[in-house]
């Protein structure tokens, strides 16, 4: 039989048996968009045309009277024997009830999951934390408190800094460990292992540092794209739990019999911003951060009320009494906070030194600065008021125990906080005279 010529037009109608030079020859007709020359000796293999004359081997056949279709690959990277043993593959695939197209969508899936899986694993604690700084907030909070939120920043730090007090560099914070895992490996075990390191230095420490890292872990496995990598109760299993030291509350207060020492000791002090701030302390129940925030404009002397920073609400509102006005009149005015001082931060911010020293004049072994608040809530209660207006002063969560918790104005709280103080100055045995104005206030001790 004589050579075709290398310009005739080859017969889509029937069957051939390919060659290279009837591959080349293969042209797509004019009004269609694609042709196909089908393979003689296997009979599921076919050669498609494009119009633009792209050339490729394609595996054809029925399927539930459907017809499907699946390419091979392009006629230059394929030699018609390989493509012939892949259509026969296909057809033997297809044969066993299985639609190899649905095989090729499975492995690109599980080539897709491995791929997020090698990725998961690069995504490390140290490239979400700084977004949960950013994003994270407390329950039914709009974002975390200051103080916390520095805690926390705190407690991953690397160290490395110099001490503000005394000599050498800081250690790196209990979290920072935490920060190279990969968020998919921290599990049980790894929190485990860390925790038992950490508790080395201190238990309550890394106990706390565990509390701050859970609600990390509850943030993250809230977002949809850590969600899958993210075992939220590895900080709750009971490996863990068990080793954790016990949650004694603090129970520390001053005693009746004390207060007389303590308050001579606090006026002693030679900083004089110091006394005042203790002295306040005990006189409102305020929190430790809530009273050393406190500036001048919150200070209202014309209608006595004090605004403060408040943890539940953004702020709280209680009458200003006497003897506090006269003791907050009597501080210089050098810059917006009332107990100001020459820190970075232009106020108080620790007073346990001069705290110790008056402890130490009053022969009291132990109270802390948060036990002063307790104290004002026992002495609150000695003086006869209500538990409500005690704990609306102190900015306690309303709790429907206390009187069914009644919230009172400035001013319906007002004699129950000059009852107080007037009890608190007494069992101290301060004598004190109120003039008309603070600034012309006089104690007498």
């Amino acid at each position: 039989m004589a050579r075709p010529k290398k310009d005739a037009v080859v017969d889509l109608r029937d069957a051939h048996e390919l060659t290279a030079g009837l591959i080349e020859r293969l042209t797509c007709p004019a009004d269609k968009a694609q042709a196909f020359l089908r393979d003689a000796k296997s009979p599921g293999l076919r050669v498609r045309v494009t119009a633009a004359g792209a050339k490729s081997f394609v595996f054809e056949a029925k399927l539930n009277r459907q017809t499907i279709r699946r390419t091979i690959g392009d006629v230059r990277a394929w030699s018609i024997e390989a493509a012939r043993t892949e259509a026969n593959r296909l057809r033997v695939t297809l044969d066993g009830g299985t639609d190899p197209r649905e095989v090729e969508r499975q492995q690109l899936a599980d080539l897709a999951a491995t791929k997020a899986a090698t990725a998961a694993q690069a995504v490390t604690v140290g490239d979400v934390w700084p977004r949960y700084l950013a994003e994270g907030k407390p329950k039914r909070k709009d974002a975390f408190k200051p103080g916390y939120r520095a805690d926390l920043e705190a407690m991953a730090s690397p160290g490395g800094q110099r001490k503000k007090r005394g000599k050498g560099l800081t250690r790196p914070g209990p979290l920072f460990p935490l920060l190279a895992l990969a968020l998919a490996q921290v599990d049980e075990d790894a929190l485990k292992s860390w925790y038992d390191r950490e508790a080395l230095a201190g238990k309550h420490q890394a106990a706390r540092a565990l509390m701050m890292f859970r609600g990390f872990l509850r943030w993250a496995s809230a977002r949809p794209e850590y969600r899958a990598m993210v075992d939220r109760d590895a900080g709750k299993a009971a490996a863990i739990v068990e080793v954790l030291p016990g949650n004694t509350r603090r129970t520390d207060a001053l005693e009746a019999a004390q207060l007389p020492g303590w308050w001579s000791g606090v006026t002693q002090l030679s900083n004089v911003t110091a006394s005042a701030y203790l002295r306040a302390m005990l006189l409102t129940g305020a929190r430790r951060e809530e009273m050393a925030a406190l500036k001048w404009a919150d200070v209202d002397f014309q209608w006595r009320k004090l605004t403060i920073a408040d943890k539940v609400d953004a702020t709280r509102t209680i009458p200003l009494t006497d003897y506090l006005a006269w003791l907050l009149a009597s501080l210089p005015k050098v810059g917006p906070y009332v107990f100001a001082s020459a820190s970075k931060s232009g106020r108080l911010t620790d007073t346990r030194a001069s705290h110790a020293k008056a402890l130490q004049s009053a022969g009291i072994e132990s109270l802390t600065i948060h036990g002063l608040r307790r104290s004002f809530s026992l002495l609150g209660e000695a003086a006869g008021a209500p538990a409500g207006a005690i704990a609306q002063v102190m900015g306690h969560k309303p709790s429907a125990t206390a009187e069914g918790y009644r919230p009172r104005s400035v001013d319906a709280l007002r004699p129950f906080l000059a009852c107080i103080e007037s009890h608190i100055l007494e069992q101290a045995g301060v004598a004190f005279v109120a003039g008309a104005e603070p600034g012309k206030l006089r104690a007498v001790a």
